[in-house]
């Protein structure tokens, strides 16, 4: 059985390797084409950002790969020996968080290079090591607080009942659900301040676009997004009684005011066509899949990698492979987020105009420097939103672009390959 796990990992690998090695050619040459949407600095700039992070995903992949081998190869045996406890609740807790520090760990060079350097030289970031490690520190000590609670109940549930992973299933998608709920109000604000929005202007006429969707929230809020990025965002966060629209402070300065009003009336599309709801469920559909995989693994299993059949071993091998299911059903996901993406610039248009919300997106992608084009392997497999050319061109946008000789290239690829 452990060759048969480690060629399903290598394949995984494999195979988003393949797809990053494809979009980094596709780019190569899409950069060189007519600049569309973005202007033509950006548009360089954009293709260049995005070929540098898909470098680093590579690097990043072949780690996560090495990672694999460490941790089945002797690291979870080798934890198991340390961490001489009885106790097997306490045990579970210990071993799998000192399991996730550890993966953290050797992941955080990454996610430095990425906002001290490729962030930085691109114009995104403009965090600074205090409140980088400011964050880390009070990311750690919720994880360390509720993260090891959730570990020591499923650990407990899985010691307790036959099954198991039926109810640490339910149990889970209740806790994801208490997040959405608790996000907004308890543990946003632990990074940001929000502040109720001043321009009363701009307030009566977002109350006016949520009263038409039949929203409710509770309040308004402008978010110091600055202090850490340059990028322009607005969200609709929490459920029920907890939910609040939340807007960049980058997203005010840059937009106006019915462009702004364009941007909220997508969001709005996506309450007024439940797709919150629905991806809440289906996100609880993937979880269920993925603890009757795991719940149902064969002792035999974990004999083959010197391991018994624990509470904290299962957990381990859960958050090993749970990534590789999760990746065979993102193309699913992908296309239906797509589709509910075009729903909601339908909806964002009657709200305001086709005209106005081309406008927005377009200042969202030269101020993002979000680069227009992708290899189709790529969106198949990564993207949850449709190309930006593709929904301009739903909303009646129409750009002198020829792409044919790419088209050509990315076949002759495709041939070759």
């Amino acid at each position: 059985m452990v060759l048969e796990v480690g060629i399903v990992y290598f394949l995984y690998i494999l195979l988003k390797v393949y797809i990053s090695v494809m979009q980094i050619g596709y780019l190569s040459k899409a950069k060189h084409l007519p600049a569309v949407i973005l202007d033509k600095k950006r548009y360089k700039d954009a293709a260049d950002y995005k070929i540098a992070t898909e470098r680093m995903g590579i690097l990043s992949s072949l780690v996560d790969y090495a990672m694999f081998i460490f941790w089945v190869g002797f690291a979870l045996r080798w934890l198991d020996s340390m961490i001489d406890i009885d106790n097997t609740l306490l045990k579970s807790v210990i071993y799998i968080d000192l399991f996730i520090i550890i993966n953290y760990i050797v992941s955080l060079p990454f996610e430095l290079y990425s906002t001290f350097y490729l962030d930085k030289k691109f114009g995104f970031s403009n965090m600074t090591p205090k409140m980088f490690f400011s964050d880390l520190l009070k990311s750690a000590l919720l994880f360390l607080i509720f993260g090891s609670l959730v570990i020591f109940v499923i650990s407990y549930i899985i010691s307790t009942f036959t099954l198991w992973w039926v109810w640490s299933f339910i149990f889970v998608f209740v806790i994801i659900v208490v997040i959405n709920l608790i996000y907004p109000t308890f543990i946003a604000p632990l990074f940001n301040k929000f502040i109720p929005l001043e321009d009363e202007e701009l307030k009566d006429s977002i109350q006016n676009l949520m009263q038409r969707a039949g929203l409710k929230s509770s309040g308004i809020f402008t978010m110091d997004a600055s202090k850490r990025d340059n990028r322009l965002n607005a969200y609709f966060g929490g459920l029920g009684s907890s939910k609040r629209v939340v807007l960049f402070d980058t997203l005010i300065k840059k937009l106006s005011k019915s462009e702004l009003l364009a941007v909220l009336g997508h969001e709005l599309g996506h309450f007024k066509h439940k797709d919150i709801i629905k991806n809440i469920f289906m996100m609880g559909g993937l979880l269920f899949l993925m603890f009757f995989i795991f719940g149902n693994l064969p002792k035999e299993l974990f004999y083959s990698f010197g391991l018994d059949k624990t509470p904290y071993t299962i957990i381990a091998f859960f958050l090993l492979l749970s990534p590789v299911v999760a990746f065979v059903f993102m193309p699913i996901m992908g296309l239906l987020s797509r589709h509910n993406e075009y729903a909601a610039d339908e909806y964002a248009s009657e709200c305001e105009s086709s005209e106005v919300l081309v406008n927005a997106l377009e200042k969202l992608a030269n101020e993002n420097k979000s680069f227009p084009r992708s290899h189709p392997l790529y969106i198949f497999f990564y993207f949850t939103h449709p190309p930006l050319i593709e929904r301009l061109k739903r909303l009646g946008k129409k750009y002198q672009e020829d792409s044919s000789a790419l088209k050509k290239s990315c076949k002759a690829d495709n041939e070759q390959n």
